[in-house]
């Protein structure tokens, strides 16, 4: 079977619909002025874009255009959330809540303030399908508390997180909410409003919009959230994020937000589908397979599994023709197993053996139905390898004794 590589990596980052960059050409060839500069048309014209752009962010997710904040992507974002809000919080308490699934902008952003910065650090852990449950981090708040972070939803394993329900503990308790929504902002109900939400990650490559782009909203009211910046030079985006604004990106990321909530409806019945086929699919052919993530509260493009007896990243290699990961694509430099999947009580070998599917927009039936034979052969082929490797030493063996 011979036929163009299939990309279901949609997770990691997807392809720019083609409306995103038709609206995007015009900001690099002819509107092309610094949306900073206030004296002339060119300045005018793109900063104007660019607060057109900054109100289709904020309608995603019910916000405020005020409110959102431009970020090179969602790394940068939640670095801001957490640098700078916990400065301004230290008078009123120490102790700062996330959880073991958290990205590893989050994650590693808490620990090293943990380790280096003087602050106390609770990591709330998940069940066996990944979900953070509210008592779980209701149980870590104490009066000391001054900021929790919970991602929406799992960008390994999917899972959704009650996100409403953690928000309003936290307001109840006085607490800072932050949440990396960077996997669900156009494929969920978010409303910062009705979620209890104070800051929130998002980035426009997740949503068929262009990499190198991202936001950060900001509550501005009840309560007032303040951030100190991360680095001066300025005083661009309300003095928390100095530098020329990208307006084309800029301009890519409220095409991208405003298409993702109004084609919604459309996409997502679909991609759940196409995503459902793919797993039944697999299922069919292959044997011993897990699924990782909740069965049910799981974002409907995500699909987490593991293959018992295969290594997960020779079962990659085995594939090029598919495009898929074996854990998040900003840490698939490193060698260690999936934080995600060792959190949710998997073991080593499992969580190795894992891979993550991404069904998005541009996937089609016929790219499901390449990629369930694909995987089931690669599948088959490595595991009749592993047990001729298996057996061949311990023959050998016998043959000396």
């Amino acid at each position: 079977m011979t036929r163009q590589a299939v990309y279901l990596d949609n997770h990691s980052t997807t392809k720019p619909d083609p409306r995103v960059v038709a609206a995007m050409m015009p900001y690099f060839t002819e509107i092309y002025g610094n949306a900073a500069s206030v004296s002339h048309r060119f300045g005018w014209d793109a900063a104007e874009a660019v607060d057109h752009a900054r109100g289709r962010v904020a309608e995603a997710i019910g916000a405020d255009p005020k409110e959102i904040v431009f970020t090179a992507g969602a790394t940068e974002a939640n670095n801001l959330a957490i640098k700078g809000a916990l400065p301004l919080l230290k008078r009123r308490g120490d102790h700062v809540v996330t959880t073991a699934v958290e990205h590893k902008s989050v994650l590693d952003v808490v620990e090293r303030l943990g380790r280096e910065g003087g602050w106390n650090v609770s990591i709330v852990t998940c069940d066996e399908n990944g979900l953070v449950e509210a008592d779980a981090v209701r149980e870590a708040i104490r009066p000391e508390t001054v900021l929790v972070s919970v991602m929406t939803a799992n960008n390994e394993v999917g899972t959704i997180n009650p996100i409403r329900e953690i928000g309003a503990l936290c307001h109840e308790r006085g607490v800072v909410f932050h949440t990396d929504a960077t996997q669900a902002v156009g494929k969920l109900d978010l409303d910062v409003q009705a979620d209890h939400i104070d800051l929130l990650s998002l980035s426009g490559h997740k949503i068929y919009g262009p990499k190198g782009i991202g936001a950060l909203y900001v509550r501005r009211r009840d309560p007032q959230v303040r951030l100190k910046p991360l680095f001066d030079g300025g005083g661009h985006e309300r003095g928390l994020r100095s530098g020329t604004p990208a307006v084309p990106l800029i301009v890519g990321l409220g095409e991208a937000a405003a298409l993702a909530i109004a084609e919604r409806a459309v996409d997502l019945p679909r991609i759940r589908t196409l995503r459902d086929r793919l797993e039944a699919g697999i299922r069919e052919r292959t044997s011993d397979v897990r699924l990782n993530g909740h069965p049910t509260a799981r974002l409907d493009g995500n699909l987490n599994l593991s293959f018992a007896y295969v290594d997960g990243e020779a079962l990659m290699m085995a594939m090029r023709d598919v495009a898929v990961s074996s854990g998040a694509a900003c840490t698939s430099a490193e060698p260690e197993p999936s934080h995600v999947l060792r959190a949710m009580g998997r073991d080593e070998d499992s969580a190795r053996a894992s891979l993550r599917f991404g069904v998005g927009r541009f996937n089609s039936a016929a790219d499901v139905e390449y990629a369930i034979e694909v995987v089931a052969k690669a599948v088959s082929t490595l595991r009749v390898h592993s047990a001729a490797w298996s057996a061949g030493p311990s023959s050998k063996i016998r043959e000396h004794d």
